[in-house]
């Protein structure tokens, strides 16, 4: 099993789980649709969800085409988030 790796910054600012850049998410899941890996952990309510003190990580990843999908699990050394076609997106995809 791999470990999974961190979410190294986060740019989508209307996101309640953003918290000056850092993703307070205990684990995000990168969704999307085909060729475009999006965050589906994204929540945009006005409502503060992060956690105190908890840095995310890739818990998993359905992008079974990217290069770091190994089994749906991420091995990509870190992730960045950020706006993109959704509101959030998987910088770190390739396919």
């Amino acid at each position: 099993m791999h470990a999974t790796p961190p979410v190294a910054d986060c740019t989508v600012e209307n996101c309640s789980f953003n918290d000056h850049s850092h993703c307070n998410a205990a684990g995000i899941t990168i969704g999307g649709s085909q060729d475009h890996a999006s965050c589906a952990t994204f929540v945009d309510i006005g409502q503060s969800g992060r956690l105190p003190k908890v840095i995310a990580e890739v818990g998993a990843c359905q992008r079974a085409e990217c290069a770091f999908n190994d089994h749906l699990q991420c091995t990509a050394a870190e992730v960045h988030v950020g706006p993109g076609i959704d509101n959030a997106d998987c910088l770190t995809y390739k396919v």
